[in-house]
């Protein structure tokens, strides 16, 4: 993990009417996650700041890993506008399928949509007595001085049936440890708090805090 940046040693005490609206570039067309992006990234942001959906083509997601692919997202992003960008390169890994669909989960068919995805993962599992799985997330921040990726994991199993009508991808099989349901059955709050993609921007949070606090007028 590349990692440029420090914890501020110093408050920002500047009301929202004092500061100019930052504008952070979110590399993706998934209307979803930016949906849970925003519900998770803004609240623990200091100041207020505007996420703006890129309008570029996708780069080739060529990386062996989720982190390397939020990265290649962000950093092309970033290069596109030369504005602070967000990324997040996300998915399901399955311990009896050896990882698998994992970086690939949203091409796992060639569909490609959720629901040949979800029945496609089903099927792979049928008979199988091992489902225990994981959601990850890798989050990216790249800036002109500097970038940084933090992945968050969210345990639990997949389900042999769809139950939920929450959430997208593999929500409706995905059953999180410790909670009683699947992932689709969360409400946005919920999920908001406890999924992997929360995890990862709980942890890259502190990071885009510290830009803002040094770039705010």
């Amino acid at each position: 993990m590349r990692d440029d940046y420090h914890e501020p040693d110093v408050d920002n005490e500047a009301t929202e009417d004092e500061i100019e609206r930052t504008v952070i570039i979110v590399a993706t067309h998934n209307e979803h996650k930016i949906e849970e992006i925003s519900r998770t990234l803004l609240p623990l942001l200091g100041m207020p700041v505007e996420l703006r959906p890129t309008s570029g083509k996708p780069p080739k997601e060529d990386g062996e890993t989720f982190a390397e692919n939020a990265l290649i997202k962000a950093r092309a992003a970033f290069a596109q506008t030369g504005l602070p960008a967000i990324a997040d390169d996300s998915g399901i890994c399955v311990d009896a399928l050896d990882g698998k669909p994992g970086i690939h989960s949203a091409r796992y068919t060639e569909a490609g949509t959720d629901e040949a995805n979800r029945k496609a993962l089903l099927e792979a599992l049928r008979g199988v007595k091992d489902r225990t799985a994981t959601f990850v997330c890798a989050f990216a921040f790249v800036t002109a001085e500097g970038e940084r990726v933090e992945v968050g994991e969210w345990p639990g199993r997949v389900r042999a049936a769809e139950k939920g009508d929450g959430g997208f991808g593999y929500d409706p099989i995905f059953a999180p440890n410790g909670i009683s349901g699947t992932a689709a059955e969360l409400t946005p709050t919920e999920k908001a708090a406890l999924s992997h993609r929360a995890r990862a921007i709980g942890q890259i949070a502190p990071a885009i805090n510290y830009f803002l606090n040094t770039h705010s007028a």
